[in-house]
């Protein structure tokens, strides 16, 4: 099976410090900063990415049941958005709240909602977070 690889550099304290990170290969990257992290500074922070990871994984899965179902979608689109808060002593992802629209011709809105449920107990992403963050969806056949 494939291992997937990241890399993060850190310099300086929390507040006053920033960081890089990197995909391992190459496709894409940034800085980040407690500002990006714990204010509303621009750019991002690991809870954007572990959520566009979830949005990307919960679309492919789905794409993948519809289609073992049958059913093809034209398309598939997902937002994800992680709730970062402080609980007791420490910071948090406690919910992952999945929006997603989908085009699939000879589907009705009762079978798109139980593919994104199923997709969504079947992602690699929502299975890395089950039992740790508390998961919505929303699912909505256009």
């Amino acid at each position: 099976m494939p291992v997937r690889n990241a890399s993060a550099v850190w310099e300086g304290g929390l507040k006053g410090g920033k960081g890089t990170f990197k995909a391992g290969t190459g496709a894409f990257g940034g800085s980040y900063s407690f500002g990006t992290r714990f204010e509303e500074a621009p750019g991002t922070n690991p809870e954007e990415l572990i959520a566009s990871a979830h949005a990307a994984c919960f679309s492919m899965a789905l794409s993948a049941g519809l289609e073992r179902a049958g059913k093809t979608p034209t398309r598939i689109e997902t937002r994800a958005a992680a709730t970062f808060e402080k609980v007791g002593d420490a910071w948090r992802i406690t919910r992952m709240k999945l929006v997603t629209r989908g085009k699939v011709p000879g589907l009705d809105q009762a079978g798109f909602a139980k593919a994104a449920e199923d997709a969504k107990n079947g992602c690699p992403v929502s299975n890395a977070l089950k039992g740790n963050v508390a998961f919505d969806l929303e699912a909505t056949l256009e």
